[in-house]
């Protein structure tokens, strides 16, 4: 009944309110309030509590995103680094909010268990990737060759280390507040290591295909707090009571016209459209390419009914504008979910914030939250609709075969060539 009562109260409570309480002891898991600069709270003083966030958000959005062009044109290898770092500090994030819950237990090696986890997962995630696209670079490398040989015997080592030292740091009486920790950490990477382990196969298929969604979460978040702050009357959810149906619509609009503009721009450049790749005679990794139909403009037939307003027959565009409208399409309607997601979690434990990292914005877990459900509806998406069988990686392969291997596979593949008329007439010509 007391369960019950704390959580109809919360229900009609709002946000600021609520989530300042905690139900443990009376203290938050985490801070719960900003560490504004002095700066600007000496210059904001004069303003209403409103505006003063208003313009907290804002300055310290802005300075965000100057910082995200900046890691933009340091090239893939630092995009790859902060998504590393962002991992590691959302991690931290979410298993301090455990610690700090649980911390009078003073449960044996769960730190040090969760960041040992972390790393084997890490290891187990990021050495497949590096085998999977540069597989030229690591059979050059003897020492790399040998991980990449026994990379998933080496990880699941790795791993069954750390659950016998689980096992062996049980204690009496402690037996149920460990097991939840161990699944504490396991769902933490989960969603954490995973999504952000996505978004490093984004990275490599095309900066593009990270930049662009993740702009677009980053539009859609930045104008349905504008649409909401001005025009924000209809509450949307119970879960977060500031969020608005006008921040909402205004926020899908916006989000889908950037998107289209956006990936104009982008389209037109090869460092954007072109994959990650490992350069053997330069000992480098490039992003220089034919670009694929995908960024070359073509002509397309606006329907009959649009022509008569836009007064257009026809329109010139690259093909992945028309995917940028899926993905600002989800950015806008189902990424949001993920900060909702993030929203119960945090009511679940009475936090305001995962933490106070960003002034203005809470935790670094509270501007990511959106992003990594992002991450993989594009991973998913480019290998449904656009990623094919990839011709120079299967030969990179089929070089590492022996000699007998390697006759076997032409000789099959040159009989089914003739079977099918193709070799004939390759002849022919």
């Amino acid at each position: 009944l007391q369960e019950s009562e704390s959580e109809n109260k919360l229900d009609g409570e709002t946000a600021s309110d609520s989530e300042s309480k905690s139900d443990f002891g009376g203290s938050s898991p985490v801070p719960t309030s900003d560490d504004t600069p002095e700066v600007l709270n000496r210059a904001l003083s004069n303003l209403s509590s409103r505006w003063k966030n208003w313009w907290v958000r804002g300055i310290l959005t802005l300075a965000m995103i100057t910082f995200f062009f900046i890691i933009i044109y340091l090239g893939p290898m630092v995009l790859m680094t902060i998504v590393m770092c962002v991992q590691i500090k959302c991690f931290h994030e979410i298993i301090t909010i455990g610690y700090n819950v649980y911390h009078s237990y003073d449960l044996p090696w769960f730190r040090t268990l969760s960041w040992y986890f972390l790393l084997c997962v890490n290891y187990f995630f990021y050495g497949e990737t590096v085998t999977d696209y540069f597989f030229t670079l690591v059979q050059r490398e003897e020492p790399l060759r040998i991980l990449s040989k026994y990379h998933r015997f080496i990880s699941f080592a790795l791993y069954l280390t750390g659950f016998c030292m689980f096992v062996l740091s049980l204690v009496k009486k402690h037996y149920r507040l460990q097991f939840y920790m161990f699944g504490w950490t396991h769902v933490t990477l989960l969603i954490v290591v995973t999504q952000s382990h996505l978004i490093i196969h984004n990275l490599f298929e095309g900066m593009i295909w990270f930049i662009v969604p993740i702009s677009c979460v980053i539009c859609n978040d930045i104008m349905a707090y504008m649409f909401g702050f001005f025009f924000g009357r209809t509450p949307l959810i119970k879960l977060s009571p500031k969020k608005t149906w006008e921040g909402f619509i205004g926020g899908f609009f916006s989000t889908v016209l950037f998107g289209l503009l956006l990936s104009y721009v982008m389209s037109g450049y090869r460092c954007f459209t072109c994959p990650v790749e490992f350069n053997n005679d330069t000992n480098s990794f490039t992003v220089d390419c034919e670009p694929s139909e995908l960024f070359q403009l073509q002509e397309y037939n606006i329907p009959v009914v649009l022509q008569s307003v836009l007064g257009w027959k026809t329109v010139r565009m690259y093909p992945f504008q028309i995917h940028s409208i899926a993905l600002s399409t989800f950015a806008s309607l189902i990424g949001p979910f993920g900060g909702f997601f993030a929203s119960g979690f945090k009511r679940a434990f009475k936090i305001k914030d995962f933490a106070n990292t960003i002034p203005g914005h809470g935790g670094i877990m509270d501007r990511f939250d959106c992003q990594y459900l992002m991450a993989t509806f594009v991973n998913v998406y480019i290998a449904s609709f656009i990623r094919g069988p990839n011709p120079s990686k299967l030969i990179q392969q089929f070089l590492t075969l022996r000699p007998d291997q390697q006759l076997h596979i032409f000789n099959t593949l040159k009989a089914h060539l003739v079977d099918r008329g193709i070799l004939g007439s390759l002849e022919d010509a």
